[in-house]
């Protein structure tokens, strides 16, 4: 994949469950110095670098991280080479790590600084040229010192951890601006910093119908700063009761009636109005600041899929297993957390037998659709044939026969995706309810139902061949 970085900012993400092991090493209550290094897939997009960790090796005390000649403390040469070792076989970055006292803020020694000099371009050759460098932390504060192959040394702006309850570690305190006014109830809730961080969220949603089409507006009126919105798909008549924003003319009604000749009806479907327009034109209306970007196009090509790479967060309100397949995997593969929605009325025999709405929220390193059985071999099948053969093997003939659907009920799902992550970014997650849990509500029985998802250690999607490589694996996408 060609590299994409226009921007030079370098930082780090780290999974919650890596990161409880991280602090509980560096910080165990003793006051004293520990090490340990990590191996990290790497991420390059408009952005910036993101170096995302995929191992977290601690450096055993008294044996892997001793007393120092020059310095206090230090990895062990057999440590560190077995280390770079793995590093330059699966070609990830290599950082290690270490602990000062203190909070808020920290930076490197003289002596940490003189150490990396010596030491970082010999093994930054030994990796071929692949990133190595350092991290020091003091509780809640984390500097970085990067070097590459061009000869240049990066910080570290930022580290951020991903997960059902989210934090970002810097250098030292950020003072966040005092939020637009027109924030002000939200901001008493999630403060002038929860405010300037969705404001630098990028946030993707995938599928601009009925549900797609709320989140879209709900993230514009919390003030989310940028949204990337994909789907290939334009308006149709019956489409009017729930997508938010559209209007009689945009579905064109006048062509694409079923009364009308099959010539006409699809040329209201050629012209009719892309559902990404009719959730930008809300958007926009919404807030004065978003920015957005519209893609009027599957999100399963390779060119579309790599603009997800980039994003904080991804909505999946697409009904698609090859899109669940995609975004299932980069939440992996690029630490990205996702939530795939949906809403679903099942009738039988004229009978309506079944009715929930569905939240699913999936941070990496945890179970995943595919370990919870939630993309069918057969619909991925299906979807990847062409349409002849797909209608061959339907036993519904009639393509303009749609799945029941409320707004109601998709309103339901929008709402709690939406708002279990705006938990999770502010950090307001109960500790105890920190793991991911998918949510149903039945409104035939009242019931809510929660699940906590399944993970398989072999799982292609969330496992060690595809965790944290970044760039460094091709996305599940169509060339």
């Amino acid at each position: 994949m060609a590299e994409r970085t226009v921007n030079d900012s370098w930082s780090v993400v780290i999974t919650g469950e890596q990161w409880a092991v991280l602090h509980g090493h560096l910080f165990p209550g003793d006051g004293d110095e520990h090490g340990l290094v990590l191996r990290c897939g790497i991420a390059r997009s408009p952005r910036g670098t993101r170096l995302l960790v995929r191992d977290l090796v601690p450096a055993t005390d008294g044996v892997a991280y001793v007393e120092g000649s020059r310095g206090y403390r230090k990895l062990t040469a057999e440590f560190v080479a077995d280390n770079i070792d793995v590093c330059t076989q699966e070609k990830l970055a290599y950082i290690a790590v270490h602990n000062h006292g203190g909070r808020d803020r920290v930076g490197f020694s003289g002596t940490d600084m003189a150490s990396h000099e010596r030491g970082y371009p010999a093994l930054l050759d030994i990796n071929d040229g692949v990133p190595v460098g350092a991290l020091v932390f003091a509780n809640n504060a984390v500097a970085g010192d990067i070097w590459t192959s061009d000869g240049k040394r990066h910080t570290v702006t930022d580290l951020r951890v991903v997960g059902r309850s989210q934090r970002t570690l810097t250098p030292e305190p950020v003072s966040a601006r005092v939020a637009d006014p027109t924030y002000d109830r939200q901001a008493r809730i999630f403060g002038d910093r929860g405010q300037a961080i969705l404001a630098g969220s990028k946030i993707a949603v995938v599928g601009l119908g009925g549900i797609g089409s709320l989140i879209s507006e709900y993230l514009a009126r919390l003030g989310v700063g940028e949204l990337l919105l994909i789907d290939p798909d334009r308006l149709d008549p019956t489409n009017l009761p729930r997508v938010v924003g559209a209007r009689r003319f945009d579905a064109l009604p006048l062509l694409q009636n079923n009364g009308r000749p099959r010539w006409m009806q699809r040329l209201g479907a050629r012209f009719a109005t892309s559902k990404v327009r009719i959730a930008a034109r809300v958007a926009s209306q919404a807030s004065r600041s978003v920015r957005i970007s519209t893609v009027p196009r599957s999100v399963v090509e390779a060119d579309v899929a790599v603009l997800l790479t980039d994003c904080d967060h991804i909505f999946l309100a697409a009904d698609s297993a090859l899109a669940r397949r995609l975004i299932n995997s980069i939440t992996h593969q690029y630490l990205i957390p996702n939530t795939q929605v949906g809403s679903k009325v099942t009738v039988v025999d004229g009978v309506v037998a079944d009715i929930f709405s569905v939240s699913r929220m999936s941070s990496p390193g945890g179970g995943c659709l595919q370990c919870n059985g939630l993309i069918p071999a057969w619909k991925l099948t299906e979807e990847a044939t062409s349409e002849i053969q797909r209608r061959r093997q339907r036993y519904v003939e009639d393509e303009a026969v749609h799945a029941p659907s409320v707004i109601t009920l998709n309103a339901v799902a929008a709402s709690r995706a939406v708002d279990d992550w705006l938990m999770a970014i502010g950090s307001l997650t109960d500790s105890e309810t920190s793991a991911d849990h998918w949510v149903e509500y039945h409104p035939l029985t009242d019931e809510v139902v929660e699940h906590e998802p399944a993970k398989s250690p072999e799982c292609r999607h969330c496992g060690a061949s595809r965790f944290a490589r970044g760039d460094g694996v091709p996305l599940f996408a169509k060339p």
